[in-house]
């Protein structure tokens, strides 16, 4: 749709440009070129060029409106086309540049949040953007942003989707709380719909992992539309199990077999018997049936009864808790029985959060833990894989 003389003229310019400034002329340049596009892309939003009669015209052009852009070459102002009539047209370049920039400010403010001296973010900022022109007050606007659009994830509604699964996780990260540097908890939920996709539902940093901490977490995910849960995976982290008896009375609750198996190695007097110890243990979790699980379990505590009595004694008391995971499908069992989906995304944490070490304060916590959850999150949901078949041929929930 483009006329071959316009294309001849900007030809034209461009060469001028070029051959009379050098590289210098490449702002130019690049301004002309934009306004160029950009002219086309209206004319193809419109369905005709500028004074064309056509039946296929969908509006009209309405004029331009100057915008300036910074780019790698420096500040250009452009000339952004505007249209009338019944259609809604803004140029898909800058739309990109618009979204580039954001992400640009969000880095920049995200290497701020971490610690990184201001010598070194310009560092970084002049191999990734070409200048060193960012304020202070850009910083603070970009994380000011980051901040809304974080909150807005934490608080979003879960919609109408059932979770008939939930796990659950927490870890410690060093804040520095009224002058004092303490370990805090951050809270993280974890669900599978009922169409088997994951997600992280929430999260939230406490002072400590306290009954009343976990408590007020779940309510949370309650108010926000959590629903049906039918089943809860999660270690024995302290305080949980009795929130869970206080917000989710009744619902089967698994303790991570990974974790029991770590705790079980504790008790054993030799570092020789741990191979066997799991050995034993992995033949019980992996048992077919619930019956036959407990019947090795059994088994295993009348061996330890009198050679290593506590260990008898540990294993009768929290064994146990690893095993509602056969109230599930069998199909089900292998990805249930552990929280070990929540402990990958921990380490993803932690490979962020261990740059800063100490944080200044809990909302910057909060803040790069929930950007770099919602970053996981977005990635699972555009994944095209369910993690579970909520349909599988042995579909019947045990009681």
């Amino acid at each position: 749709m483009t006329h071959p003389n316009s294309d001849n003229t900007l030809l034209n310019q461009l060469v001028n440009q070029i051959s009379t400034h050098g590289s210098e002329g490449m702002t130019e340049v690049l301004r002309l070129l934009l306004n160029q596009a950009m002219e086309i892309e209206r004319a193809q939003a419109l369905g005709a060029n500028p004074y064309e009669r056509t039946d296929t015209r969908k509006g009209y052009a309405n004029g331009f409106k100057p915008k300036t852009l910074q780019t790698r070459v420096g500040k250009i102002t452009v000339d952004v086309p505007q249209v009338r009539g019944e259609i809604d047209f803004y140029p898909s370049a800058l739309e990109k540049g618009v979204r580039s920039e954001r992400a640009l400010l969000m880095a920049v403010a995200e290497m701020y949040i971490l610690g990184v001296s201001t010598r070194n973010v310009e560092s970084v900022l002049l191999k990734l953007n070409g200048t060193l022109e960012i304020s202070s007050t850009q910083v603070s606007r970009a994380t000011a942003l980051l901040d809304e659009q974080l909150e807005i994830w934490r608080n979003r509604p879960l919609g109408d989707l059932a979770h008939p699964y939930l796990v659950l996780d927490a870890r410690y990260e060093k804040v520095r709380v009224d002058g004092t540097v303490i370990d805090c908890a951050v809270l993280v939920a974890h669900g599978v719909d009922e169409t088997g996709r994951r997600s992280i539902l929430g999260t939230n940093i406490a002072l400590s992992e306290a009954e009343t901490h976990w408590r007020d977490f779940l309510a949370s995910l309650q108010e926000r539309g959590l629903r049906a849960v039918k089943y809860i995976v999660s270690d024995d982290h302290k305080g949980l199990r009795a929130a869970l008896r206080a917000r989710f009375a009744g619902i089967p609750w698994q303790r991570c077999q990974f974790h029991l198996q770590q705790n079980a190695s504790h008790h054993v007097p030799r570092v020789s018997m741990r191979k066997t110890l799991a050995e034993e243990l992995r033949a019980i979790f992996d048992a077919p049936t619930r019956e036959l699980a407990e019947a090795l379990l059994k088994a295993m505590i009348t061996k330890y009864t009198k050679t290593i009595p506590k260990l008898a004694a540990w294993l009768e008391q929290n064994v146990p808790e690893g095993l509602t995971v056969f109230c599930l499908p069998s199909e089900h069992r292998t990805r249930m029985r552990t929280s070990n989906s929540a402990e990958r995304v921990n380490q993803e944490i932690k490979r962020r959060t261990r740059v800063a070490r100490i944080f200044p304060n809990i909302k910057s916590l909060l803040r790069l833990v929930t950007a770099v959850l919602n970053d996981i999150n977005d990635r699972r949901e555009t994944s095209h894989c369910n993690y579970l078949n909520m349909n599988p041929p042995s579909q019947q929930y045990a009681a």
